[in-house]
């Protein structure tokens, strides 16, 4: 008799296409933004467009999967600032890692300010966390009179999304000086 773990252990050459797959999809993604073919990605890995879609039955799945370690350091490095000194520093180091976050693939920043309200998508959790961490930094700033009393976590996730979406505009040292335009149009001395 086998056990129930050994029977949902995948093959080692299903695991080898699962890890190809997500190597071709981060490359993909980097370079042609979200929207990369599916196709292509398969090709890449070197399988069929099936193999693809038994992993991952759409998109979002795989780029759910491809964003796990992505999202898991952005979170790690938010519990590190819940503690930070200032909450002013801690909300601007925040805003500038979700820019980063948001601004790795052409297209993403969309699809984590969609994911919020799409409970059905892979990245609703991780989009709710995001959504929630900002929420408390931005609430904690504002009680150390770090940012303008009306400032409230939706609006910086909205400018966050403008910045990152701007990264695939202008050039980057643009895009960055937009982010702290922003963070200084938040103070409020402004």
């Amino acid at each position: 008799m086998t056990t129930p773990a050994r029977q949902r252990r995948p093959r080692a050459d299903a695991r080898r296409n699962y890890e190809r797959l997500l190597a071709e999809a981060e490359t993909a993604f980097r370079e042609r933004g979200t929207d990369a073919p599916l196709e292509h990605i398969a090709r890449a890995a070197g399988v069929a467009i099936g193999t693809l879609y038994g992993h991952f039955p759409h998109r979002r799945a795989l780029l759910g999967a491809v964003l796990r370690d992505r999202h898991a350091a952005l979170f790690e490095h938010a519990d590190r600032l819940r503690d930070h000194p200032s909450a002013q520093d801690a909300l601007a180091d925040w805003i500038r890692a979700m820019v980063d976050h948001a601004a790795a693939y052409a297209g993403l920043a969309d699809i984590l300010a969609a994911g919020v309200d799409d409970e059905a998508s892979e990245l609703h959790v991780a989009c709710q966390r995001m959504t929630d961490t900002t929420a408390a930094l931005v609430d904690r700033a504002r009680k150390d009179g770090a940012v303008r009393p009306e400032v409230t976590g939706a609006d910086v996730l909205a400018l966050t999304s403008a910045a990152a979406w701007l990264r695939g505009q202008v050039s980057r040292e643009q895009a960055d000086r937009t982010v702290d335009f922003m963070l200084d149009g938040l103070r409020p001395d402004r």
